[in-house]
């Protein structure tokens, strides 16, 4: 198996290793779609936003592969072992629901899907990304047995993304006018 960086590196199992590494990087790159908006306030880069939906997107790719090694090595694509484990077990509850919630955010993140909405609708819709982001965290707090620093590390940095978008826009410098321009004295 192949880590973040590409070295190969030899796990007991790679199917559990991958589970992990597949959803800490949508829990990531959900954060970091997060992030657009408070960064674009604070620094006024408006082309920041055209990152955003790139960013939930392959978070959404890496949660259904995430959610897709489950189905098919955990639960060998069995609806009633899925509900049970479902029922059963709060981490993969939380989990599956914010893999349900990511849904409705995927298929709606065409240019067609956000006029067929309406802007209102949509922007509405798509604030379940906080919800999900919460959800996620809780799952991998849930699923940690003993060491929950990493996951303790992912809710401070949630709720700091959630309070920035509490923080207020940037003001705009005024415009200055030219030395010896039209309004020099």
């Amino acid at each position: 198996m192949a880590d973040l960086f590409g070295r190969l590196t030899i796990v007991a199992d790679p199917i559990r290793e991958s589970q992990l590494r597949t959803g800490l990087a949508a829990l990531v790159l959900l954060f970091c779609s997060l992030a657009v908006t408070p960064l674009r306030r604070w620094t006024g880069i408006v082309e920041l936003a055209t990152l955003r939906r790139m960013l939930g997107l392959w978070a959404f790719a890496y949660a259904a592969l995430h959610a897709g090694l489950y189905f098919v090595f955990d639960q060998e694509l069995d609806p009633t072992l899925i509900a049970a484990d479902v029922l059963k077990h709060p981490w993969v509850t939380v989990g599956f629901a914010a893999f349900v919630l990511l849904l409705p955010l995927a298929a709606t993140s065409t240019d067609a899907m956000i006029r067929r909405l309406g802007g209102a609708r949509w922007r509405a819709l798509h604030r379940l990304a906080y919800v999900v982001a919460i959800l996620g965290v809780l799952h991998f707090l849930w699923l940690v047995k003993k060491d929950v620093r990493e996951p303790v590390a992912y809710a401070v940095v949630l709720t700091v993304l959630l309070g920035a978008r509490l923080v207020p826009r940037r003001r705009p410098v005024a415009a200055t006018p030219l030395a010896g321009g039209r309004n020099a004295a």
